[in-house]
């Protein structure tokens, strides 16, 4: 790792003895339900890994919560907690919508008076038209493909505890924006804000989406890896997209299997590994904790931000 300078690297086994006193907050089922299509991830993982995550991030938001005090304290007013978010980044299918997921659980679960709630970047990409009309179709999930503005503009909102605040829905199943349908985000304590794009630099904006952040996270993992994680998944998928007409991967499912992986392989050559080595990883370094990943999804090694 290039920047490693700027952090603590830290094994599993260390990382595990940082915090003895949390257990798994959840059962094995409710861990299924959470899982992506091919991620690994046991309890022992959570217990590992998650519990003493999650009580780093209990620190942070105690450090927040005080200087809030302290801001109120100088103006002689009374100033209100703002919602304390986290951002999730990392490639596509290295799992990190996992992670997003049950961090949300966890922290839902340790900290039963704060409201939790999750939102995706997926929701501020273009609509599909509107990419055709710009001519970007093939650069999707690339920065430009995205309404920065309108994802700063939600962030503030949160930030400012606006009551009920919509966000775009988006459909993995059929590869868009739902027209009319929205995500409400009702004042939440804390907000978990997952997706590849959520620690990238601005393009002509003068506030980065990570301004809005409290506390960072990057799912890291060799790109030949989460290549490998990526077929799998696009081979889930076409395993029951075949049962759905209006499912984007119906085509792909109902056609000779060989056709759609030489596809998927060209998409993972041209545009998630492109948007991984020129977007995605030059934004790692900006992470407070980068959980990297092996085999199986396995996280082997923490690297804690220094400063």
């Amino acid at each position: 790792m290039d920047d490693k300078m700027n952090y603590y690297p830290i094994s599993r086994k260390e990382w595990q003895g940082f915090y003895h006193n949390g257990k798994a907050p959840l059962t094995e089922e409710e861990l299924e339900d959470i899982k992506g299509f091919n991620d690994q991830i046991s309890l022992q993982d959570v217990q590992d890994i998650y519990v003493p995550l999650t009580h780093l991030i209990h620190l942070y938001m105690k450090e927040f919560e005080s200087l809030t005090v302290s801001k109120g304290l100088f103006l002689h007013e009374y100033v209100p907690v703002p919602p304390f978010i986290i951002g999730i980044a990392g490639s596509v299918a290295v799992g990190k919508s996992t992670t997003a997921r049950l961090l949300q659980l966890i922290l839902s679960r340790t900290f039963k008076r704060r409201n939790v709630q999750l939102i995706t970047t997926d929701g501020f990409l273009y609509p599909n038209k509107v990419l055709e009309e710009k001519g970007i179709m093939d650069r999707k999930g690339f920065p430009e493909s995205y309404d920065m503005e309108k994802l700063i503009d939600f962030l503030n909102q949160v930030k400012n505890s606006q009551e009920e605040i919509k966000a775009p829905l988006y459909s993995h199943s059929v590869y868009d924006i739902i027209e009319g349908e929205y995500e409400v985000i009702q004042q939440p304590d804390i907000l978990i804000v997952e997706g590849i794009n959520t620690l990238q630099l601005p393009a002509n904006q003068q506030i980065y989406i990570s301004d809005f952040f409290d506390f960072s996270v990057f799912v890291d993992a060799e790109p030949k890896l989460i290549e490998k994680w990526y077929l799998e998944r696009f081979g889930a998928l076409l395993d029951t997209a075949f049962l759905d007409p209006d499912n984007y991967y119906y085509q792909y499912a109902i056609g000779n299997r060989d056709d759609a992986f030489a596809m998927a392989k060209e998409v993972w050559k041209t545009v998630n590994l492109k948007n991984l080595e020129e977007y995605i990883l030059p934004t790692r370094g900006r992470a407070d904790i980068i959980l990297h990943k092996t085999e199986n999804h396995i996280i082997d090694e923490i690297f804690m931000r220094k400063y």
